[in-house]
C-alpha cells in the first residue's frame, strides 16, 4: 500500500487522505472541488503555489481561481511568457518590454534591433500565441542554485535577468521553461498554456495593450478604457528613467555608492521642477483660476504634494487657502450604505453637494462664509464662527478623493479650476516581463504610515487593502482624465528606502493569517532590493510624509 498524507481544504472545510507527491492539480480533481471560475493556483499553507506542485508532507489548501487577485496574477504572467515565447519563434532578436498596467490591460513595447515592430508582425505574434495555447503546453518550474540559473540566462543572452539575479541574495532561484525557453518570474505560473482560455492584444499608443479578463466577471476580457493623460506621465517617466539608466531594480541596486546623493538631489529635483511648472500656469491663469482641485488614490501623497504646490504658488504671489472636503459630510443619518449595510463614508454621496457648490459660489460673487466642521463624534454639522473670504490674491485648494469628479463642483465654471491628479505611479520593474504594480508602491506607504502614525498593524491595513482598492475604481479611477496635470510622485529609489521601514512590518504577520499571502509576496519583492541610506533623503520629500521627519506639518 503506497503511503499517505492528511490535507485540509479550505474550499469545503473538510479533512482528506492523497496519495504521497500528488500535484495540487490531480488533488483538485480528486477532490471535485467546485469553484465559480477557472481554477489557476492554490494556496498552500497559505503561500500561492503552481497547480503542477507537489505534495509530500500534509498541507492546508486553498484553492483559487481568476476571480482572485492573486489567482489573476499567475494568468497574466502565464500569458506574458506565452507572448515572450510567440516573439521569440517568430522575431530571434526581438526585445519585449512589459511596461506598466493601464487601461485595465497592461502596455507593452516589443522592438527589433532598436526599432518598434510593425502592425503585420504583432498579427503574426498573436496567432502564435494562439496555436502555443491550442498546443496546451507545460511550464516547467526549476529549483537550482542560483549561480546555475545565471549560466542559463547568459547563454540565451537574457543581460536582464543575468544583472537581476547577480544582486539576488538566496543561494537557490527557482526560474520556469516552456518548451525549453527559460524565463525568470517574481511567482509561480499555470500547469499548462491551455490554461490561457482569453486574452487579446491590440496595437496601443506607441506600444500594444494586453487585454485580460475581467477579475469581475473572468469569462469577458476587460474593455479597454483610453487613458491618454495617464500614459502620458508614464512616458515622461520612462524618458528619465532612461537618461538615468534606470530601468529595472539591477540598475538601481548598482548605482555606486558615492553617486547615491546625486542621484537622490536628481530624483527629487525633478519633482520640485514638475510642481513649479504647476504653479506657474496656476499663476498664469490666476485671474480666472480661483480653485485648484488635487485628487489621487490613497497614500499618493496628496497631501504633501498640496503643501508643495502651496509654497510654490506663494513664491509666486498667491496665498492660498485650504479646503478641507471632511467638513462638508452630510449628517450621519444620511450618509448612503454600502452593500453589506454599512455607511459608505468613501461615496460622493457621503457629501452634501448642494451646500458645497452654494459655498464655492459665493466665494466666487465675492462673498464672505461662515466654515462648517463636521463633528465625527456626533455625526452633525456645525459652525464654530470661523469665516472666509476671496481676496484678489487668493487661491482656493481643495483636496479629496473626489475633486476630480464633475458631479462635486457641477454647478461651478469650469474656467475657474484647476485640476490635479496625483498618483504614485511606478515606472521601476524587476526585469523586462516583471512589472511592479503601481500599487505596491502604495501599500508599503500606507502600511508604514499606519503602523507609526495610526496604531494600526500590518494585518489591519492589508485586509482593509480590497475595500479601499474597490473604492477608488470606483470613485476616483474614472475620473483620472480629466485632470488638467497628472503628478507622479513615486520615486525611483523609493522602494528601497521604504523596504527598512516596511520588512518588520509585514514579518509581523502570521502564516494562518489571512493577510500573510500579501505580506508574503510584499516581502518577496523588497527582498531584491539593496539597503538604501534614506537619511539622505531631503525632509521636503514626499516620501517623508510616510517615513518621518518631514519639514511639514500634518
Amino acid at each position: 500500500m503506497g503511503k499517505y498524507l492528511e490535507i485540509i481544504c479550505k474550499n469545503n472545510q473538510k479533512k482528506a487522505l492523497i496519495p504521497f507527491g500528488r500535484s495540487l492539480a490531480e488533488v483538485f480533481e480528486d477532490l471535485k472541488i467546485e469553484l465559480p471560475y477557472q481554477v489557476v493556483a492554490a494556496r498552500v499553507n497559505n503561500k500561492i503555489e503552481s497547480l503542477n506542485y507537489c505534495l509530500y508532507r500534509n498541507k492546508t489548501i486553498e484553492f483559487v481561481d481568476l476571480s482572485c487577485e492573486s489567482g489573476m496574477r499567475v494568468y497574466v504572467r502565464s500569458l506574458v511568457f506565452v507572448l515572450f515565447k510567440a516573439i521569440v519563434d517568430l522575431i530571434p532578436n526581438g526585445r519585449l518590454r512589459v511596461e506598466h498596467p493601464v487601461s485595465k490591460g497592461y502596455y507593452c513595447e516589443i522592438t527589433a534591433n532598436g526599432e518598434k515592430i510593425s502592425f503585420e508582425q504583432l498579427a503574426a505574434i498573436k496567432i502564435r500565441m494562439k496555436e502555443i495555447i491550442e498546443q496546451n503546453i507545460r511550464f516547467v518550474s526549476e529549483d537550482k542554485p542560483t549561480s546555475e540559473v545565471i549560466e542559463v540566462f547568459a547563454k540565451h543572452n537574457r543581460t536582464d535577468n543575468v544583472d537581476l539575479l547577480q544582486t539576488y541574495k538566496n543561494y537557490y532561484t527557482e526560474y520556469h521553461s516552456l518548451d525549453g525557453l527559460p524565463d525568470f518570474y517574481s511567482g509561480v505560473v499555470l500547469p499548462s498554456t491551455g490554461y490561457l482560455s482569453l486574452f487579446d492584444i491590440h496595437p496601443y499608443y506607441k506600444g500594444f495593450l494586453i487585454q485580460i479578463p475581467k477579475r469581475s466577471n473572468p469569462i469577458e476580457l476587460e474593455e479597454i478604457v483610453v487613458q491618454n493623460k495617464l500614459l502620458e506621465v508614464f512616458a515622461d517617466h520612462y524618458k528619465w528613467c532612461r537618461i538615468m539608466g534606470i530601468n529595472n531594480i539591477a540598475d538601481f541596486n548598482n548605482i555606486e555608492k558615492g553617486k547615491l546623493r546625486d542621484f537622490i538631489k536628481v530624483t527629487e529635483a525633478l519633482h520640485e521642477k514638475q510642481i513649479s511648472k504647476m504653479a506657474d500656469t496656476i499663476a498664469e491663469r490666476s485671474e480666472k483660476t480661483k480653485i485648484v482641485l488635487v485628487s489621487g488614490p490613497s497614500s499618493s501623497g496628496k497631501t504633501t504634494f498640496t503643501k508643495r504646490l502651496s509654497v510654490q504658488l506663494m513664491a509666486s504671489g498667491i496665498k492660498p487657502i485650504s479646503l478641507s472636503l471632511d467638513n462638508y459630510f452630510v449628517d450621519r443619518e444620511n450618509t448612503p450604505l454600502d452593500e453589506k449595510g454599512d455607511y459608505d463614508f468613501e461615496s460622493l454621496y457621503a457629501l452634501d453637494i448642494a451646500y458645497f457648490n452654494k459655498q464655492l459660489a459665493e466665494l466666487l460673487n465675492g462673498e464672505e462664509i461662515q466654515l462648517p466642521t463636521f463633528n465625527f463624534e456626533t455625526g452633525k454639522r456645525m459652525f464654530k464662527g470661523e469665516k472666509l473670504k476671496l481676496h484678489n490674491d487668493n487661491i482656493l485648494i481643495i483636496e479629496g478623493i473626489h475633486a476630480l469628479n464633475p458631479t462635486l463642483t457641477s454647478s461651478i465654471p469650469s474656467e475657474t479650476m484647476y485640476k490635479v491628479y496625483v498618483s504614485a505611479l511606478t515606472t521601476l520593474s524587476l526585469n523586462d516581463h516583471n512589472w511592479i504594480p503601481t500599487t505596491d508602491t502604495r501599500i508599503l506607504r500606507r502600511l508604514i504610515r499606519d503602523y507609526k502614525y495610526r496604531g494600526y498593524s500590518a494585518i489591519d491595513t492589508l485586509k482593509r487593502w480590497p475595500s479601499v482598492k474597490k473604492g477608488e475604481e470606483k470613485w476616483i479611477f474614472p475620473y483620472q482624465e480629466n485632470a488638467d496635470a497628472m503628478f507622479n510622485s513615486s520615486l525611483l529609489f523609493e522602494l528601497a528606502a521604504l523596504k527598512k521601514q516596511a520588512e518588520p512590518i509585514l514579518m509581523e504577520v502570521h502564516h494562518d493569517s489571512e493577510a500573510y499571502p500579501e505580506a508574503h509576496r510584499l516581502l518577496k519583492l523588497l527582498q531584491f532590493f539593496e539597503p538604501f541610506p534614506y537619511g539622505e533623503i531631503p525632509a521636503t520629500s514626499l516620501l517623508r510624509e510616510f517615513l518621518g521627519k518631514s519639514g511639514f506639518r500634518y
